[in-house]
């Protein structure tokens, strides 16, 4: 088992790679790819999620749902309302993505839209009606070519010291 999440090694890599290629593959088969038995495949993964390496959830398409514009938005917020402002943010069902910008005052969101028009609604409405808030730029995502939930560390990032160590333990 690794001994800390900043620590992930070969193995963990191969069940991750695995989990996201096909989130209901069982822990028997994930053992049958790796070579590494069923209980062992369970506890890593039970380990992953404890330790906050990776959560397990189902991952929305919303162009499944008729989403299918996407706006990034730039906005300067006044440093005494950033809170009030922030909590009101993430209680808006069309914002998909939050965040601090560089600067104290900058938040930078995405925000998914049925069309152009629900699109400009929420710029010159509810954007606009938020006290505090001034709209410093956005722009039209034509098509996103990647999601976070596509990404992985390099392969790099697994320690292989831990699977030496590990088959040198097997072996003896």
């Amino acid at each position: 088992m690794p001994s800390s999440k900043n620590e992930p090694d070969q193995l963990d890599y191969e069940i991750i790679k695995a989990l996201n290629a096909n989130a209901r593959i069982s822990a028997v088969d994930i053992a049958r790819l790796t070579g590494t038995n069923e209980r062992t495949i369970r506890k890593r993964i039970e380990w992953l999620t404890e330790h906050k390496v990776f959560r397990l959830t189902a991952i929305l398409d919303p162009e499944a749902f008729g989403y299918s514009t996407a706006a990034d938005f730039f906005l300067e917020v006044t440093p005494s309302q950033q809170e009030a402002i922030v909590e009101t943010l993430l209680h808006m069902p069309e914002i998909t993505y939050l965040a601090f910008g560089q600067d104290t005052n900058e938040i930078s969101l995405q925000a998914r839209f049925r069309n152009n028009d629900e699109m400009r609604e929420f710029l010159r409405s509810k954007l606009a009606d938020l006290a505090g808030v001034k709209v410093a730029g956005y722009a039209l995502v034509p098509r996103i070519l990647r999601n976070i939930d596509e990404w992985y560390p390099p392969q790099d990032d697994f320690s292989i010291r831990k699977i030496q160590n590990q088959d040198n333990k097997r072996h003896a």
